[in-house]
């Protein structure tokens, strides 16, 4: 096709002998619905490790499939090659769904993600008490993500990445917008609880990948849009992620970081992890401008009841690189 990825004969051939198997076609026809780990995939498949471990690299070899680390554990999923991508969906797509082998997979795997989502819900009980201390203490969630919204627009975004994804929440709250999104997250527990949230909302076009957010295990210029919620305040120094969060923007991309205005809540700092008791506008604006950006603006939403007592602070941003490759001098105002 003009304008797409395409593959030597040599790859082709390399790609149909690894998927040419009844167990790797099942790996692929399982991955398309999702990531998997070695342990999922033994348990749905009914086969050792080893072996499950076997396909899993010849099919990565091939080009078919990737790894991701995550912690001890290995999520595998479909290449992001345009070209390798293309050739697993046609051939998972040829198979009928009625087919036996697959139908039972198809039902192992959904008892694999009720396991899982299971797990998510009980570490979130589990740790839900601290996230409604805080919630409390602010406008409802239900406000921030209206004033979210109405910041970004209804236009169509190609990719997005969420910086300290948690829950997964901004991954499914945008997932009209984007075409493919990425959610980053150091806690192993908490990437659990996001796959259990999208897979719950049907977001089949978001990964989850665990990561250091100070250090993005992503290339320069790859996503059109940014953002980080509720996430700086737990860094000792949000000047650098703030930096990585630019590296990764295309031109002319945008920023949206999402925190607290400056507050005396100690508790916060004492019980729940704070190291930086809110952000003023002087202070992520200098950020965000020594990060090569541009602040478009500044929205305070501020505590509208008696039990409320922090403002939430959204921060738009963008990359101004467009700037230095237009030819018109219009542009330089925009």
């Amino acid at each position: 096709m003009a304008g797409q990825a395409a593959l030597s004969t040599d790859a082709i051939i390399t790609a149909l002998k690894a998927a040419g198997e009844a167990t790797r076609y099942r790996i692929l026809a399982l991955l398309s619905s999702g990531e998997l780990t070695v342990k999922d995939l033994t348990a749905i498949l009914g086969q050792s490790q080893p072996r499950i471990s076997r396909h899993l690299k010849l099919l990565t070899e091939a080009g078919l499939i990737e790894r991701n680390p995550e912690g001890a554990w290995v999520y595998y999923r479909i290449s992001e090659s345009g070209a390798e991508r293309r050739l697993v969906q046609d051939l998972v797509g040829l198979a009928d769904p009625a087919d036996t082998a697959l139908a039972r997979d198809r039902d192992w795997l959904a008892g694999v993600k009720r396991e899982h989502a299971q797990n998510a819900e009980r570490y979130f009980t589990e740790n839900a008490a601290d996230w409604d201390t805080i919630r409390s203490l602010h406008v409802p969630d239900t406000a921030v993500e209206a004033a979210m919204r109405d910041l970004l627009g209804a236009k169509p975004i190609d990719s997005f990445l969420d910086i300290g994804t948690g829950t997964g929440r901004m991954l499914e709250l945008f997932a009209p917008l984007y075409r493919k999104g990425v959610g980053i997250d150091a806690s192993t527990a908490m990437l659990s609880v996001a796959r259990a949230n999208l897979d719950k909302a049907g977001v089949a076009h978001a990964q989850i990948r665990h990561g250091d957010i100070m250090k993005l295990p992503m290339p320069r210029d790859s996503f059109d849009l940014v953002a980080i919620h509720q996430v700086l305040h737990y860094l000792d120094d949000p000047a650098v992620a703030l930096k990585e969060a630019a590296r990764v923007l295309r031109p002319s991309g945008r920023l949206l970081v999402v925190d607290f205005a400056p507050h005396g809540l100690e508790f916060l700092r004492e019980r729940h992890a704070h190291r930086r008791l809110g952000f003023s506008h002087e202070v992520m604006r200098g950020w965000i401008e020594q990060a090569g950006l541009v602040l478009d603006g500044a929205t305070d939403l501020a505590a509208n009841s008696a039990t409320e007592q922090l403002t939430v602070t959204l921060w738009l941003a963008r990359d101004p690189r467009f700037v230095v490759a237009g030819a018109s001098k219009g542009l330089e105002t925009a």
